[in-house]
């Protein structure tokens, strides 16, 4: 009956700032199928998912937080070159959680994005 997640959808407070972070440090592609909502925003497509950035005044932030908690409310993303993540973040000097060796069958890396919002990337060790 499930076929997969659809999009996550994150809230931001600076739609401009959010795009720098997930478009060039991250290095996603912004969709250009994203219809004219009378909100800002920006929708991103990673494998079969996507991820929606929306601006929303009387929204509140998934976390409040920028600390790095790996137990904390997150969305995790499949990569096929953790260290090249990670030499990534280490040029744009972004803060991160390195967890090579945990107990599950992957690499885990943890960042927040400038509003917050932790996002776990992994590769199968």
């Amino acid at each position: 009956m499930y076929e997969g997640i659809h999009h996550v959808s994150l809230l931001v407070t600076d739609i401009d700032q959010s795009k720098h972070f997930y478009s060039n440090v991250l290095g996603f592609e912004e969709s250009p199928n994203r219809p004219d909502f009378d909100f800002p925003g920006a929708w991103y497509q990673i494998g079969t998912t996507q991820l929606h950035l929306i601006k929303y005044e009387q929204g509140k932030a998934f976390r409040g937080t920028d600390e790095l908690d790996s137990r904390d409310g997150h969305f995790a993303i499949r990569v096929n070159d953790i260290d090249a993540l990670i030499q990534k973040l280490d040029n744009f000097s972004i803060p991160y959680l390195d967890k090579p060796n945990n107990k599950t069958p992957w690499h885990q890396v943890y960042v927040a994005d400038p509003d917050g919002n932790l996002i776990e990337f992994n590769q199968p060790r």
